[in-house]
């Protein structure tokens, strides 16, 4: 066992006007499975990258331990796997990957393949593999799960499970729950690690959060009834102040001493319920620090002219005279929220290229109604360019609309300036969904729309949907927003 100690970290990318992490410390056991869970932009990458000593930062990062970070960069994808392996670690010991290899279901065979034949989840395995051969390191893992589906991530998850010693980046909640045992959350204001796992630090969020807001209102009230009874005080020793001297006609002679005794008296009364309604006040403001903005997203649903959208019949689909999948029947009825699910390869990103019109190479039968508005969010963000004014307007969505769900959804005011091809993936998945949630249409389409997006804004993508029960079609391998959501499950 080793400690990682960080203290009084502070950084910030040349040219940026703000601090990324400002006098942040903290500890971490080598022993741990952590997992690492914030915004997208708060830092994650940012900080794994700190702790390989890829930036100059102001504070102390002092450990005994050396760090390996996933993915590793595979530059020749042409080799075989197994020479890729040598050049990521050429003192592996061959019994070792087989056995790792094992215990992630990749089979022998696919090491003697070019690196670039294997799928994205047999590549992630296999550098997973090659990562925990290496021994006396601390292990950065980020984000693995981006292309596994449901069936590899339990997979995976029960891999991490049995290992220890790592940091691991990820927004899957089932995921994390399945293999961490601390976790490491980057808050607006600060940096804080807890023991459990995803569900208990979500728990005690949740609390924390409930706890600031019910001593906030309580707070507020008051800081009101103390500025009001300071005002009606201050009000009353002036009026007591006046009688010192008399009306005008009244003809007698005020007491002045004891007039202004008792004025000076109502004064302090006064004060006093300024100064402690100046005290509640600085109490309020170190509440709602850590408090995300979640403001609840809206979608606008058009009702179709007939309660089925779309038919598919003993569809088979096929790929460069390969076919990828068979048979497969389903119907899209107004309201269904349907998940389909199934191996990566299966033919899911197919079928919904289909339903939007795409040139796909199929047999069966395929019935879409006439005039059906779609709603399509792909996989892929390396399309995405320009700035938000200009993509807002190419995709005919309202600008002011489009922009309100991003700032919902996390983006600040600075952000939108920026061009889109510089965005983080999450924020880029996130103009997606904005776009798609902007859109008025008949039927969405989502592609593993949840790829790269942090936990509170899948929650509250969760929420949309639930509140308004759009009619759509989704691939997704997070287990428990396919859950949530679907009402349906087609299984490819």
């Amino acid at each position: 066992m080793s400690l990682i100690n960080v203290t009084n970290l502070t950084f910030a990318y040349e040219g940026s006007y703000d601090n990324l992490f400002e006098n942040v410390s903290f500890q971490i056991d080598s022993d741990w499975k952590l997992g690492f869970t914030g915004r997208n932009g708060r830092g994650k990458t940012t900080l794994l990258n700190l702790l390989l000593g890829k930036h100059e930062y102001k504070g102390n990062i002092s450990t005994n331990v050396s760090f390996e970070y996933f993915p590793f960069v595979v530059a020749n994808q042409e080799i075989a796997t197994l020479d890729a392996v040598g050049e990521l670690f050429p003192d592996y010991v061959h019994w070792k990957l087989l056995r790792e290899l094992s215990l992630l279901d990749v089979s022998e065979e696919a090491l003697y393949r070019p690196f670039r034949t294997l799928s994205n989840g047999e590549q992630t395995k296999v550098l997973l593999a090659t990562l925990f051969l290496k021994e006396n390191s601390f292990l950065l893992i980020d984000e693995p799960t981006n292309h596994l589906d449901m069936t590899a991530r339990k997979l995976v998850g029960n891999y991490l499970n049995s290992k220890s010693g790592f940091i691991l980046v990820s927004h899957d909640r089932s995921f994390l729950d399945s293999c961490i045992d601390h976790i490491l959350s980057i808050n607006k204001t600060n940096i804080d690690i807890q023991k459990g796992n995803f569900s208990s630090w979500w728990e005690n969020k949740k609390r924390q959060d409930n706890f600031e807001l019910a001593e906030n209102e309580k707070l507020k009230k008051d800081i009101f009834h103390l500025a009001e009874a300071a005002k009606r005080t201050g009000g009353w020793s002036n009026e007591v102040e006046k009688t010192k001297y008399g009306t005008k006609h009244s003809g007698s002679k005020a007491d002045k001493g004891y007039i202004g005794h008792k004025a000076a008296k109502m004064m302090k009364r006064s004060k006093s319920m300024e100064n402690r309604q100046q005290s509640a006040i600085r109490e309020k403001s170190k509440l709602l620090k850590n408090i995300e903005d979640t403001e609840n997203l809206k979608i606008t649903q058009l009702c179709y002219v007939q309660s089925r959208l779309a038919e598919l019949q003993n569809i088979s689909i096929f790929y460069q005279d390969k076919m990828i999948c068979k048979d497969i029947n389903f119907r899209i009825e107004q309201g269904d929220r349907i998940v389909l699910m199934g191996k990566n390869g299966s033919g899911k990103s197919s079928i919904l290229k289909l339903i939007c019109g795409e040139k796909i190479s199929y047999t069966g039968s395929f019935m879409r109604g006439s005039q059906l508005k779609l709603s399509y969010v792909p996989q892929d963000t390396s399309h995405l360019q320009g700035n938000l004014t200009d993509y807002a307007a190419k995709n005919n969505v309202n600008e002011s609309l489009f922009k309100t769900i991003l700032r919902k959804l996390d983006f600040s005011r600075v952000q939108f300036e920026k061009e889109i091809s510089t965005f983080s993936s999450g924020q880029k998945k996130k103009v997606l969904i904005a776009k798609s949630l902007a859109e008025r249409a008949h039927l969405y389409i989502w592609d593993e729309p949840l790829n790269y997006i942090d936990v509170i804004s899948r929650v509250q993508i969760e929420e949309v949907l639930l509140e308004y029960k759009p009619t759509i079609l989704f691939v997704e391998h997070e287990r428990r927003f396919s859950d949530n959501i679907a009402t349906k499950e087609v299984n490819i």
